[in-house]
């Protein structure tokens, strides 16, 4: 299935077909509009020339968060968001030769692909629930046991990331983020 996330073919089209990107735009978002997170992948493909993680991982710190914070930017921390990149990068090139599927591909129980997302570099405890549910529900990858560990997120609904899969459901997750900002804030 065609992911469509970034709302944008090109970017949905990195964003499917490269798992790396996918737990890229995963990292990027935060404090920054999904749609757009989940295009930063495409934007440093193309102004990288590639997602292979060692060659990110490998690459010049400062010219990487440059290319990174050129306008548009990748995120609205462009340049502190390639650090975060370079480093998600290096645990996938070192930890999984550079194949972001086998975090979720090898994990054997929901607990265990859990584990291994919190132990990412930007990862914490929602995100990594968060995405386990996005790829439960889009990708079709349900080890047992992942409904436990991404809790409210595994239920049908907008209420994340993992639900968005055209522009009417992106709406219905920014209503449901909206509505759940105001009642903590009362």
């Amino acid at each position: 299935m065609a992911l469509q996330i970034a709302q944008d073919a090109d970017a949905d089209r990195v964003l499917t077909d490269d798992p790396f990107a996918l737990l890229t735009g995963m990292l990027l978002d935060q404090q920054f509009p999904m749609e757009r997170a989940f295009a930063g992948p495409a934007k440093v493909l193309e102004r990288f020339g590639t997602l292979d993680p060692a060659r990110i991982a490998d690459a010049d710190p400062e010219e990487f968060a440059d290319l990174c914070a050129t306008p548009p930017a990748i995120h609205r921390y462009g340049r502190s968001m390639a650090g975060r990149i370079q480093a998600l990068a290096r645990v996938v090139a070192d930890d999984y030769d550079g194949d972001a599927s086998r975090i979720w591909t090898e994990a054997r129980t929901g607990e265990a692909l859990f584990g291994r997302l919190t132990a990412l570099p930007g990862f914490g405890e929602q995100k990594a629930k968060i995405f386990v549910a996005l790829l439960a529900k889009q990708l079709d990858v349900k080890p047992r046991g992942w409904t436990t560990v991404a809790g409210d997120y595994s239920r049908k609904g907008y209420r994340s990331v993992a639900d968005v899969v055209d522009p009417e459901s992106l709406q219905k997750v920014r209503e449901h983020k909206k509505a759940m900002k105001a009642a903590a804030r009362s």
